[in-house]
């Protein structure tokens, strides 16, 4: 195998998938067979500044240098070679968000990611005027807060895209998008596969008192389908990204998408009547739908797949930092009793534990905000922990307290799509650091939605993979298959991975933490509202 890998890479014919999440960059390299071969990344995180997160250009441009970089020192230590050239390169991201641009290239405003919560009045206004649920962190909302907010800035807008969007045109000069990361940026209709003409002519009518010389649709990407070719990569392009001048330009590039699109794939979940969660540092669940919901709701975003059929999104800005921190306050705690510390057994022992506890978590409730959360209607996040005198606190139940709040808001969401709207779901895969320990992370997430959860080996590859897919979808799809097929036919052969049931003690023990969770919510507002 590593010689046949090898050779791979040295006739060009490997595929590069990178994905830019919120705390580590990574690239995957595959084969012609969709297997990951090789893998860089680099670790990063948000920055606060201004009351706004983001990340700035600079850190954008090292971390994804230094990933290459980690990507190329990887392949010259498995295979003694350097990559020169490549069969096809994907970009992905964070999802939304806003990076606004003048006519000459220059940025005008800081990067504004999704975990900004700040458009709150222009979301509220927007979904009044179009009559569909526009989150508070889709770019639509946060270039009409700049306007709302009179930033001097908006004048001069030439062009917004999301951070994959520009990440991809500075590789090729095209300012393009994939369906799915653009139905973030202003609701497309699924029967034109584009931007909702009505709403942008909404949009356009609702600020031309302003006066600014553009119009919505001259200053969004173009949209562009899984499989489309989205332009090549170019020489500046090239040294951009490999530093070292090995990289030769000429690589063709599918259509940028968002992680949440990437997940999709991932986890072989873009057929209607399939779905995934997706959870990390936040979590999202994907269900391709059917048909429309019956109505719009502020906690569900209506998204597409890569290739254009409707989505409902339930997003939640909050997921394993807070578990992650009480998880590292563990490992001072054996630090200190100068015990040898692996992290990896760390959280497996405590995870698993986690499962001896009472399905109820004793009464003990966590909140996980480390940012608002939407869902609940908090605009900035406390980390909190709530217990009475009378609640079972042991450490089994602490645990489980917290992993539930880790999935909490997916449930809160997902109730209203199995509840209220009787959507059927026929697979629902898991992927992302919440499913790292076997079986843990998957019994109460299926203990949360009610239903069956699968995990695949693959799933560890994550949104990186799922990338490298489409862009190998783009130059190997030689039998013309639509993506869902080329993904069940030519990519997962049938593999559905490994599947956990609820219980219903399990399910019954989770309805009642979310009862507590809801009945103790004034507290954790409370705490925002307390600034110090």
């Amino acid at each position: 195998m590593p010689e046949k890998a090898k050779a791979t890479i040295e006739s060009g014919k490997a595929i590069l998938g990178i994905e830019f999440g919120s705390t580590r960059i990574k690239a995957v390299l595959i084969d012609e067979n969709n297997n990951p071969i090789a893998q860089g990344s680099h670790e990063w995180e948000n920055q606060f500044v201004n009351n706004l997160w983001t990340y700035s250009l600079e850190a954008i441009w090292f971390g994804v240098q230094d990933c290459y970089r980690d990507l190329r020192e990887n392949v010259k230590e498995k295979y003694g070679v350097e990559i020169t050239s490549l069969a096809a390169i994907g970009i992905s991201a964070m999802m939304h968000g806003y990076m606004p641009f003048d006519k000459d290239g220059n940025m005008l405003a800081p990067f504004r990611t999704w975990r900004n919560t700040n458009t709150g009045e222009a979301a509220s206004i927007l979904s009044e005027l179009f009559q569909y649920n526009i989150p508070l962190r889709w770019s639509i909302s946060h270039l009409y807060q700049a306007i709302l907010n009179g930033e001097e800035h908006v004048k001069d807008v030439a062009f917004i895209t999301t951070l994959a969007g520009y990440i991809h045109w500075q590789l090729t000069g095209e300012k393009v998008i994939g369906i799915g990361d653009g139905s973030g940026m202003i609701p497309v209709n699924p029967e034109t596969k584009n931007y909702d003409a009505t709403m942008v002519e909404k949009f356009d009518n609702l600020i031309a008192d302003k006066g600014f010389s553009w119009k919505l649709e001259d200053v969004l990407p173009k949209v562009l389908l899984a499989g489309e070719n989205a332009g090549t990569l170019t020489e500046e392009g090239a040294k951009r990204l490999d530093i070292s001048g090995n990289l030769q330009a000429g690589a063709p590039l599918c259509p940028p998408e968002g992680d949440a699109g990437t997940g999709m794939v991932a986890t072989n979940a873009v057929k209607q009547r399939t779905g995934n969660v997706s959870a990390g540092t936040s979590s999202f669940s994907m269900i391709v739908l059917e048909k429309e919901l019956s109505k719009p709701y502020e906690m569900i975003d209506m998204v597409t797949t890569p290739d254009g059929s409707l989505v409902a999104m339930v997003h939640c800005n909050n997921c394993t930092s807070d578990l992650n921190a009480w998880v590292g306050l563990f490992r001072e705690y054996t630090e200190l009793l100068g015990v040898p510390v692996d992290m990896n057994e760390i959280f497996g022992k405590l995870y698993n534990n986690a499962l001896t506890g009472d399905p109820d978590c004793g009464g003990l409730v966590s909140y996980n905000y480390f940012s608002g959360e939407p869902i609940t209607g908090l605009n900035e996040g406390r980390p909190l922990f709530v217990r009475s005198v009378g609640n079972r606190f042991n450490l089994a139940n602490f645990m489980r307290a917290n992993i539930h709040a880790a999935v909490a808001c997916l449930k809160i969401g997902n109730d209203i799509l199995f509840n209220d709207e009787k959507i059927k779901v026929d697979r629902i895969t898991g992927h992302g650091g919440l499913f790292k320990t076997p079986g843990v992370g998957q019994r109460i997430l299926a203990a949360a939605l009610n239903s069956p959860i699968s995990v695949m080996e693959t799933a560890g590859e994550g949104g990186a993979w799922g990338m490298a897919l489409l862009a190998g979808y783009l130059v190997n799809n030689h039998n013309d298959r639509n993506l869902a097929d080329y993904l069940e036919m030519e990519v997962f052969a049938g593999n559905t991975g490994v599947s956990i049931s609820p219980t219903e003690e399990d399910v019954a023990g989770f309805n009642v933490y979310i009862e507590n969770y809801m009945e103790a919510l004034p507290v954790e507002k409370a705490a925002v509202e307390y600034k110090k």
